[in-house]
């Protein structure tokens, strides 16, 4: 069982624009450790872009963001990452001319000196994320499904304790998603708190401690699952009158 603790991320009056786009305006909110947050809104809602700039692939414009206290904004990635912040990426692009095995031995780099010690934590991560049979395969032959799996397993392999996932679950079948749910659920439980970007609401709803939801890159809503798909905000920015009907 989860037991929400004390904030491990706050983002603070954080804007991002783009010459003319204002794409994250004055955002705040925090993430507590051992929670799962989900992160909806319409597309343009600026979720990815959020994802990139506490990852560090953008500096925001204004505003700060805290990692456990430490202030990390416009840090470069593999500082960020050296820091304990892990994410996928939205489109799976593994290094698709090496092995699955060999994808997540660069990740595991990060913290293991050995080689032959990173190959063991990455055959162990594979093993949790069920690709152990897919070990010798090239990244480029993966079906989505396992697309999906190597890019967890890749983000895992750093050893995170803030997982931020783009998507994962985009295009699997209702069976993979009922999978891919239980994996995720399954790896929270060993310590790990998380952000999740997700169109599929089902999935939200089964994950999620506590959801965030985006509108022209500001919040517009925060709570739990059930009150959140019940806000009319929401209802009129992201889910509308077709979610209620179902």
């Amino acid at each position: 069982m989860r037991t929400p603790g004390e904030n491990i991320l706050e983002v603070r009056e954080v804007t991002k624009r783009f010459k003319g786009l204002t794409a994250l305006n004055c955002l705040s909110f925090e993430i507590r450790r051992n929670e799962i947050v989900g992160l909806i809104g319409p597309n343009g809602s600026g979720k990815t872009t959020l994802f990139n700039v506490i990852s560090g692939v953008f500096p925001p414009d204004e505003g700060s963001i805290l990692l456990k206290g430490e202030e990390i904004s416009s840090k470069i990635p593999h500082f960020i990452c050296h820091k304990g912040i892990g994410r996928t990426f939205q489109i799976a692009k593994p290094f698709s001319k090496l092995t699955v095995l060999d994808n997540v031995i660069i990740g595991a780099l990060k913290s293991s000196k050995k080689i032959s010690t990173a190959k063991e934590k990455a055959k162990n991560i594979l093993r949790t994320v069920g690709l152990e049979n897919k070990a010798s395969m090239l990244g480029c032959d993966l079906p989505i499904m396992f697309r999906k799996r190597l890019e967890l397993a890749r983000a895992l392999s750093t050893d995170p304790e803030f997982l931020m996932l783009d998507e994962v679950m985009a295009g699997l079948t209702p069976i993979e998603l009922i999978d891919m749910i239980a994996l995720l659920k399954e790896i929270a439980d060993r310590g790990l708190t998380m952000l999740v970007v997700e169109h599929i609401m089902h999935a939200i709803l089964e994950l999620s401690n506590r959801v965030i939801v985006l509108q022209g890159g500001q919040l517009i809503a925060e709570g739990p699952p059930m009150e959140i798909m019940k806000n009319p905000k929401v209802m009129d920015a992201y889910l509308g009158e077709e979610y209620l009907l179902a």
